[in-house]
């Protein structure tokens, strides 16, 4: 529907301005006023007023201003509407005219303060965000000099207990050189032996000799090597090294020029174009993988482990991790932000799929035909969906009525299944079709044990759709009577409605099992259970759904 009123914002239905009102853009391409936008926000995530597309967000200050609509709004009100002529009208006089000039450049210079005023707060705002950033890296280079520093105690007690071995060796040595020597001796005396008594003393005394020189061989065969010693320094050796030639070929002594582009651009938008920070081609799937754990809690919590404590309690991790530790909190600052998507391309162009972070873990949204954010890095959604485990897949259903998301359904399927393979493919959107924006369709013994809830009419949406989108979906399947199991909604399966499901809501009684289940809800039962009992089942919707990245 065509907008009559560009110049207002569609929420408050108040003029944009140059405060709090100031026109901003999302990344699903819609303008609202700054003030709106920040009410919007709801722990961290902002749903569109206009579409309902789901954007990662903690201020309205994120997001570009739209000065396009700005300068449309100055035209606007730099316009004069022009009277019908009805009376001839008498010119003015000199005066008036004067006054009239004098008026005219103090609206000028008032409309120029106004508009500084609001450079300087745009400017403002991105030297408070760089401000940020320079924090982040100064904490960075702290945890990277504490890393170094535990790196030169572990060398330290390394070459301590180098030390201590050869003050050993030297000791072992200085017995075995004076044992060898007596024996020479000995031998000697052997040679130059006349009377008897001096051959009985001579005897006694070689047997005294060559039981040291025994005692002495045990002991070198049983103290050295010390294993802990060579051990340990091998491994700080090993360490060390890994860490000097990764400093030696990413970091250089110089680094190439930048040219920055336009000199318009903001002061953010400058720095990553200095620092490169981590450009498309980079990032990788393995740069999601380094986020869990153990180096993901580490980088959350805020906590840097020394190499040694990691030593001594038997948890050697390679310093490699240690250091990229530093790109991983980028990674994860980039998918936080909602600047990390998904992609594939096909005939029709392309198909983005969103990667957000929350507690812990790595979610991927449906492939949908949405803006991609600006400034996103990519990944290919094959290599993305690759990563996924057959044998414990958790896909996920977030529900929500009334304008608003009310809770996330998470599913396990079972392992390796046709209709499991089929609820992904209908979660993650890979072959067009998805679960998104469907609603639930009805709910069957409301009430009563054994209640349930239908959806996923992802075609006609009115519960008559819903085709398979693989040719067999026969296999091996559950019974179950408890309450959260998943099934297909169409039996013998096959039929033009088996991509709905069915969620069980309250257990079975009398053993009485549903057949064909494909999976178990784990968590947000108590959501479906709400979904249930609101006034009209139709007006729950699926407003997103997905599958969890096992990464």
């Amino acid at each position: 529907m065509m907008d009559n009123n560009p110049e207002e914002c569609s929420v408050c239905f108040n003029n944009y301005g140059d405060t709090l009102l100031r026109p901003r853009t999302l990344p699903c391409g819609h303008t609202f006023c700054s003030q709106c936008i920040d009410n919007a926000i709801k722990n961290g995530q902002l749903n569109c007023p206009s579409c309902c597309a789901q954007h990662t967000a903690t201020a309205a200050t994120q997001f570009p201003i739209n000065y396009g609509m700005e300068a449309f709004i100055r035209k606007l009100k730099g316009m004069e509407v022009v009277p019908v002529k009805t009376v001839p009208t008498k010119p003015n006089k000199a005066p008036t005219r004067g006054i009239s000039k004098k008026l005219r450049s103090l609206v000028e210079q008032k409309s120029s303060i106004s508009s500084l005023i609001t450079s300087c707060e745009e400017v403002l705002s991105q030297l408070g965000e760089y401000r940020g950033q320079l924090g982040d890296w100064k904490t960075q280079h702290l945890q990277l000099q504490d890393r170094l520093y535990a790196l030169v105690e572990q060398n330290k007690s390394a070459m301590k207990l180098l030390e201590l071995e050869d003050t050993s060796v030297v000791d072992m040595t200085t017995q075995g050189e004076e044992g060898k020597t007596q024996l020479q001796a000995m031998l000697g005396s052997l040679d130059t032996v006349n009377t008897a008594q001096e051959v009985g003393t001579t005897i006694d005394t070689a047997d005294e000799c060559s039981m040291k020189v025994e005692d002495w061989l045990q002991k070198c065969q049983e103290l050295f090597p010390d294993v802990n010693t060579v051990h340990t320094s091998v491994k700080v050796q090993e360490t060390i090294r890994e860490a000097l030639e990764m400093t030696t070929t990413e970091t250089g002594a110089t680094a190439d020029p930048v040219h920055l582009g336009d000199s318009d651009s903001s002061i953010m938008t400058k720095v990553q174009e200095i620092t490169g920070e981590i450009s498309q081609k980079e990032i990788t799937v393995e740069d999601l993988r380094r986020m869990s754990e153990p180096v993901k809690s580490l980088v959350e919590a805020g906590r840097v482990v020394a190499v040694k404590s990691l030593v001594e309690a038997g948890r050697v991790v390679a310093v490699k991790s240690l250091v990229e530790a530093g790109r991983v909190v980028a990674v994860k600052s980039l998918v936080e932000a909602g600047r990390v998507v998904a992609v594939q391309e096909d005939q029709d162009g392309r198909r983005s799929a969103r990667i957000t972070l929350q507690d812990g873990q790595l979610y991927l949204h449906p492939l949908l035909r949405q803006p991609t954010p600006a400034h996103a890095h990519t990944l290919q959604e094959s290599d993305v969906v690759g990563v996924l485990d057959p044998s414990c897949t958790l896909a996920f259903l977030d529900l929500g009525w009334a304008g608003s998301t009310r809770g996330r359904v998470t599913i396990r399927l079972t392992p390796d299944t046709p209709l499991a393979r089929q609820f992904v493919l209908l979660c993650t959107g890979q072959r067009g079709h998805t679960y998104h924006n469907t609603k639930l369709l009805w709910v069957a013994d409301k009430g009563q044990p054994g209640e349930w809830v239908v959806g996923g009419d992802y075609k006609s949406n009115d519960g008559k759709g819903g085709a398979p989108l693989l040719p067999d979906l026969q296999g091996q399947y559950r019974e179950s009577g408890q309450a959260g199991a998943v099934l297909s909604r169409c039996w013998p399966l096959g039929g033009p409605r088996s991509a709905q499901f069915i969620i069980t809501t309250r257990d079975r009684q009398g053993g009485d099992q549903w057949s064909g289940v494909f999976g178990d809800v784990v968590s947000g039962l108590d959501v479906v259970r709400a979904a249930v009992n609101h006034s009209n089942i139709t007006e729950v919707t699926v407003v997103d759904c997905g599958v969890v990245l096992p990464l």
